[in-house]
């Protein structure tokens, strides 16, 4: 709603004359104002294309920012998230998902840098266990155990797959991840670098951002929520105590 008073005919009529003033003081007309101009109309002059150039470069400079700071895609190279993520896929990843002080959460998919732990590579994976989380493989019925709770992964795990057929019984350090793929058969992940440096758990600060969306090809478009079957999972305090 509009709150600013509109002045009657009597205001307009009776309020005294403005004095008069020059061209080379009005704000926005001013020297002030028309070098600004003035500068951006010398810089379109010298580009080639004029200011359908100078246009596009601030559309690239834009597109870089937001590249670089708050989302960028990514193409799928594998089948390890099969078959939620297909090979070609192209994922957009949220890099502010985990600022601000977020973190990331058990079932969240996430793009990180694998340098000095999987590979010289960006990877993508699922989160199954946080920071102090106790990750068994596996329970009487074949589940992966988190926190002694057995996680039902029958909604995204690759049909035919089993949770594992690795054994593991790990807890979590505070500021890592232990993350798999959905296609057990065919990832290679924190389960195959238990040996490694770091036990194959991602530090937090590696992580690129989440995926948030598929954004192409078109026919796949849609958004990666986080599954419901983490939701019961208790907190790790004391859960390996």
């Amino acid at each position: 709603m509009d709150t600013e008073a509109q002045p009657t005919q009597r205001d307009r009529s009776s309020r005294p004359s403005a004095p008069d003033v020059s061209p080379e003081t009005r704000g926005p007309e001013g020297p002030e104002g028309r070098s600004r101009f003035a500068f951006a109309g010398r810089l379109a002059r010298r580009l080639p294309g004029g200011r359908v150039t100078a246009t596009l470069l601030v559309c690239l400079v834009c597109l870089l920012a937001v590249n670089a700071f708050v989302a960028q895609p990514f193409q799928i190279p594998s089948g390890s998230m099969e078959n939620g993520l297909r090979i070609g896929d192209r994922v957009l990843v949220n890099k502010l998902a985990y600022r601000f002080g977020a973190a990331p959460r058990r079932g969240d998919v996430v793009v990180f840098d694998g340098t000095g732990y999987f590979g010289n590579s960006d990877y993508v994976k699922r989160v199954v266990g946080v920071g102090g989380d106790h990750v068994v493989c596996c329970d009487k019925e074949g589940r992966i155990q988190v926190n002694g709770r057995s996680v039902d992964e029958s909604t995204f795990l690759y049909p035919g797959d089993s949770p594992s057929t690795v054994g593991f019984d790990v807890v979590v350090p505070d500021g890592r991840l232990f993350v798999l793929g959905d296609h057990r058969a065919r990832s290679s992940d924190s389960r195959d670098h238990l040996g490694s440096p770091g036990g194959g758990m991602i530090p937090v600060g590696d992580v690129v951002g989440r995926a948030d969306w598929i954004v192409w090809p078109y026919a796949h478009l849609t958004r990666l929520s986080r599954p419901s079957a983490y939701a019961r999972v208790p907190g790790a305090e004391g859960a390996h105590g």
